[in-house]
């Protein structure tokens, strides 16, 4: 068994994974790095895959059921997990992607094969030539020595031609380098100048790759800067990128968030919430289905208007976080991939060279 502290980092990640063999267990808490491909048989906890998949947003992992296992490379967000491996050293799901990427074969270019083609026709006309010579010159009473006529089946060979494409691909690839353009093969090159439509993989390439926070929606007969500080206050504690994100928006200094005697709730898998409880105040934070059954298991109903809230920011992408006070819904704050900045100048600057 194989028994981490938290504070886990990447590089004790990889040593571990390179120790590790089928069956083997090891424990994983919060920040951790998951060193193996393996099927989580005790606990739950949140998991960031986006280094696999590319989404921001955390998801769920439990022992049992069809969403218990787990990619080495992914790190642990909340609660602790007990993982057994379940895949040997060098055929973990990283290692099948790499060796996918470094065994796949380049496809020739249009070019590359009319050329390929042209070549042979060449070489073939010029063998025919060189064979056919030797009778008529032996008819013509003219002797050719064999080095000439190998002399001369060099000299037509097209093989100029051929090392010239070679110095086309390189030549291409080093102009595209000069606009910061990397290419890997003279396909590459050519592909690029037919491009009308470019897709780019959203999370990492031109977002920052964590959900901040970016609005809060009150809910009627609620005053935007209680929401606000309610909404902050739930936060102190969080030390999650959507957590600091929250308190950086509601531009509130640490002196206004001070209360007497707070108890904080830290966010876990299975209740899928985080909060704090002072005096007689209770602040909750979380998903919209835990934070709906908590306020009607308390007798209270959720806001037609937070709920249609929740749907518009679902519906762009966004992530909605629910908070209560007492059991009592106060809003929604409304969580987005941001776009990274200067993005927009980089487009542009890649129509001026297209």
């Amino acid at each position: 068994m194989v028994d981490n502290k938290p504070g886990f980092q990447v590089e004790t990640a990889l040593k571990m994974s390179a120790e590790m063999k089928l069956g083997d267990i090891f424990l994983c808490e919060a920040g951790d790095q998951i060193p193996m491909d393996g099927e989580i048989i005790e606990g739950l906890a949140t998991i960031d895959e986006s280094a696999i998949t590319g989404e921001s947003a955390p998801v769920i992992r439990e022992a049992g059921g069809d969403k218990s296992s787990v990619t080495g490379g992914t790190k642990v967000l909340s609660d602790r997990i007990k993982v057994k491996v379940t895949t040997k050293p060098g055929e973990s799901f990283l290692d099948k992607m790499i060796a996918l990427v470094e065994g796949a074969s380049r496809q020739k270019t249009p070019n590359e094969i009319a050329l390929t083609i042209l070549l042979a026709g060449f070489t073939l006309t010029f063998i025919i030539v060189t064979l056919t010579l030797k009778p008529f010159a032996d008819y013509a009473q003219t002797p050719i020595t064999i080095a000439a006529f190998i002399s001369l089946f060099v000299c037509l060979i097209p093989t100029t031609i051929g090392g010239l494409l070679s110095a086309i691909g390189i030549a291409g690839m080093d102009r595209a380098l000069r606009a910061n353009v990397i290419t890997k093969s003279g396909k590459a090159v050519e592909t690029a100048g037919d491009i009308d439509v470019l897709l780019l993989d959203k999370t990492g390439t031109i977002t920052i790759g964590n959900r901040k926070a970016t609005q809060f929606h009150p809910a009627d007969g609620i005053q935007l800067e209680e929401f606000i500080k309610a909404s902050a206050l739930s936060s102190v504690a969080d030390e999650t990128p959507e957590g600091k994100s929250i308190i950086e928006l509601s531009q509130l200094k640490s002196e206004s968030l001070l209360v007497s005697n707070p108890v904080y709730i830290d966010f876990t898998a299975e209740t899928r919430t985080s909060g704090i409880d002072f005096e007689e105040t209770r602040i909750r934070k979380g998903a919209y289905d835990t934070i709906k059954k908590l306020t009607e298991k308390s007798g209270n109903t959720f806001p037609q208007e937070t709920q249609d809230a929740v749907t518009k920011i679902s519906e762009n992408g966004g992530t909605p976080l629910v908070v209560s006070v007492n059991e009592k819904v106060w809003g929604v704050i409304e969580l987005q991939d941001i776009i990274k900045t200067g993005i927009q100048e980089r487009f542009q600057r890649l129509r001026k060279w297209v």
